[in-house]
C-alpha cells in the first residue's frame, strides 16, 4: 500500500469499525446509538471513496477492503438491528428470513458492484444507503410488520437492475 492510499483506507477502517461498535451497541440493548454509528459509518463510506479518487489512489486493495467494511456495516449491523427488533415483537422467524436476505443480497450487490467496475451509475440501490435507511426505519417506524416488509424491498432494491445516478 503506497502513502496516497492511507487515507482513504483509515476512512474504511473506521466505517468497519463503527459497523462492529454498532453491533456491539445494538448486544448492550442501545439500539439509537446503533443507528447513529450506521449512520456516521456511511458518511465515512462516502469520504474513503472521494479520498480515494482526490488523491489517485484507487486500487484493488481498496476497493475489496471497502466492500467487506460495507457488508458489515450495511448489511449485517442493520439486518442484525431488524432481527433484534423482530423477536422483540415475537416475529423471530419473519425477523430471521428478513435478516438473511438482506445480508445476502447486499453481499450479492457488492460482489457485482466489484465485477462491473465503474460506470455512470450504480445498478441496484447502493448498500449504503439501503443499509442506513433500514437502520432508521426499525427505530423510526413502530410497525415491526412494515419494517420487515420495507427490508424485502430495499434488499430487492439491492439486487435489483434499476439504475441509480452516482452523486
Amino acid at each position: 500500500m503506497n502513502r496516497q492510499e492511507i487515507l482513504p483506507n483509515m476512512c474504511t477502517a473506521a466505517n468497519l469499525l463503527l459497523g462492529v461498535s454498532a453491533i456491539a451497541a445494538m448486544l448492550n440493548n442501545n439500539y439509537k446509538q446503533s443507528v447513529i454509528l450506521i449512520v456516521l459509518a456511511a458518511v465515512l463510506d462516502r469520504v474513503d471513496g472521494l479520498l480515494a479518487r482526490r488523491c489517485n489512489a484507487v486500487s484493488s486493495f481498496g476497493r475489496e477492503f471497502d466492500s467487506l467494511a460495507d457488508l458489515v456495516s450495511f448489511g449485517v449491523a442493520p439486518a442484525i438491528l431488524l432481527y433484534i427488533t423482530a423477536l422483540v415483537h415475537n416475529r423471530s422467524i419473519a425477523g430471521l428470513v428478513c435478516f438473511a436476505l438482506f445480508t445476502l443480497c447486499g453481499a450479492f450487490r457488492l460482489a457485482r458492484f466489484n465485477v462491473i467496475g465503474c460506470s455512470p451509475h450504480f445498478l441496484g440501490i447502493p448498500i449504503t444507503l439501503a443499509g442506513a435507511l433500514l437502520a432508521v426505519l426499525v427505530i423510526l417506524i413502530p410497525s415491526i410488520p412494515v419494517v420487515l416488509a420495507l427490508s424485502l424491498l430495499l434488499a430487492l432494491g439491492m439486487i435489483s437492475t434499476i439504475r441509480v445516478p452516482k452523486i
